[in-house]
């Protein structure tokens, strides 16, 4: 069994738990509404923006003679960096659908909630005191449930609250558009044979599982979805 299998199989329970939150079952049958949207993309805000300094603490972070995953780290970052903005401005779009003008920025936003907040702690935590490699897990959670999530989502979300596309950026751009991506992360694990190493992404994504599905059980929905 490759380590990519393995890591899927160890990680399935967290998997389902995420699936399963009410948010995804609501947005499927249009029971969201704009403030439920509104939160999540809130939410996605404060850990994309992260994404990239992630990434760069991760890659500072590597030994010397992991050369082929520096290299990995370094298209992650620059396929990563700045997509908070795309968010911001998505939020800006609902706001201007719904005939209130908003230019979102960082200081305009909610702050984060508790379970983005302890998931993002984390992952600097596990970099700079653990094993940098732990970063891998958050990729493998959140391209993942992307790849398999974002556009469909996106289609759902745009149709039933009549938004326009420039609303839904964030969720397109992460959705079927990341195979090819999601397939470079695979080849990526298979590379990793170190069992500490193994372990600490296996363990890494099975705590952000967790935490991004606290993060989406914690979305208001609502009355007539509940």
């Amino acid at each position: 069994m490759s380590f990519y299998q393995h890591l899927v199989q160890q990680t399935a329970a967290g998997r389902q738990y995420l699936l399963t939150a009410p948010v995804i079952a609501a947005a499927q049958q249009g029971q969201v509404d704009h403030a439920t949207y509104l939160a999540f993309l809130t939410q996605a805000f404060h850990h994309v923006r992260h994404t990239a300094p992630l990434l760069m603490a991760c890659g500072a972070a590597l030994p010397m003679q992991a050369g082929q995953l520096r290299k990995a780290i370094a298209e992650y970052i620059d396929e990563e960096i700045g997509h908070e903005e795309w968010i911001l401005s998505d939020i800006s779009a609902v706001h201007a659908s719904q005939g209130q003008p908003q230019n979102a920025t960082a200081d305009t936003i909610e702050p984060p909630c508790i379970s983005i907040e302890l998931m993002v702690a984390y992952l600097y935590d596990q970099i700079q005191r653990h094993n940098p490699l732990a970063l891998f897990g958050m990729v493998h959670v959140l391209e993942g449930t992307s790849v398999q999530l974002g556009s469909s989502m996106a289609e759902l979300v745009r149709a039933h609250l009549q938004l326009p596309a420039a609303a839904t950026s964030y969720l397109s751009s992460h959705g079927a558009l990341d195979q090819e991506h999601y397939q470079f992360f695979q080849k990526l694990m298979d590379g990793i044979d170190d069992a500490a190493d193994q372990q600490a992404i296996i363990k890494a994504a099975n705590m952000v599982f967790r935490l991004y599905g606290d993060m989406l059980r914690s979305l208001p929905l609502p009355t007539h979805a509940h």
